[in-house]
């Protein structure tokens, strides 16, 4: 997964202004406690972040 697909998939699931809040601010406990972009930036895996995105506000199976 790219981070340009990663932000589209985001905004999909949440709509462009929450997504664009909770990539800079919501702090991912399966991440070790960053942002979404914090732990992008630290390395991990675009997809790995998506996926505790989801699992922290559950969103459907559909979206993922």
């Amino acid at each position: 997964m790219t981070q340009t697909e990663f932000r589209a998939r985001t905004a999909e699931a949440f709509g462009a202004l929450r997504a664009d809040s909770l990539i800079r601010s919501h702090h991912l406990a399966e991440c070790g406690g960053r942002t979404a972009d914090e732990a992008i930036d630290a390395g991990l895996p675009v997809k790995r972040v998506w996926l505790a995105l989801c699992a922290e506000f559950d969103v459907p199976e559909q979206l993922r």
